[in-house]
């Protein structure tokens, strides 16, 4: 049997049910991935990259900002072999997860943070994104 579980946060809740169709969306990508024999790395990748993509959730697009009004996202992957790559406080990239994994597949390093983090991403190939939404600069 294949199974899949997505976490879609904690805290204040905005719009239940908004979470609830954009879990149910991650989860059927992830499944369907591992249903059609995909990697369980594809499946949570692509299950969070939905998730980063909806604004419904504090990730991604949907990122709280701080307190100067920055969004600062972190994202991390790892594999049962210990094998593991994260960014922390990287900012104007759309999907923190693609940079988390290719820390892992593509470095020696576990954690990349803020700038340095930017940097490799767009050696990386990722472009600027303008992460903050405009239900959050108000």
């Amino acid at each position: 049997m294949t199974n899949i579980i997505v976490h879609g946060g904690a805290g204040r809740k905005l719009d239940e049910q908004a979470h609830r169709r954009g879990v149910r969306r991650a989860v059927m990508a992830g499944h369907g991935i591992l249903q059609d024999g995909g990697s369980a790395l594809d499946a949570v990748i692509k299950a969070v990259v939905i998730m980063e993509d909806d604004p419904t959730f504090n990730c991604g697009i949907g990122s709280a900002l701080s307190l100067d009004g920055r969004v600062e996202m972190d994202a991390a992957v790892m594999l049962d072999d210990l094998s593991c790559g994260a960014v922390a406080a990287i900012e104007r990239v759309k999907n923190p997860v693609l940079v988390a994994r290719q820390v892992m597949e593509q470095t020696d390093h576990v954690l990349l943070v803020g700038r340095g983090a930017l940097k490799f991403a767009r050696q990386k190939g990722f472009k600027p994104y303008d992460d903050v939404t405009e239900k959050r600069r108000k």
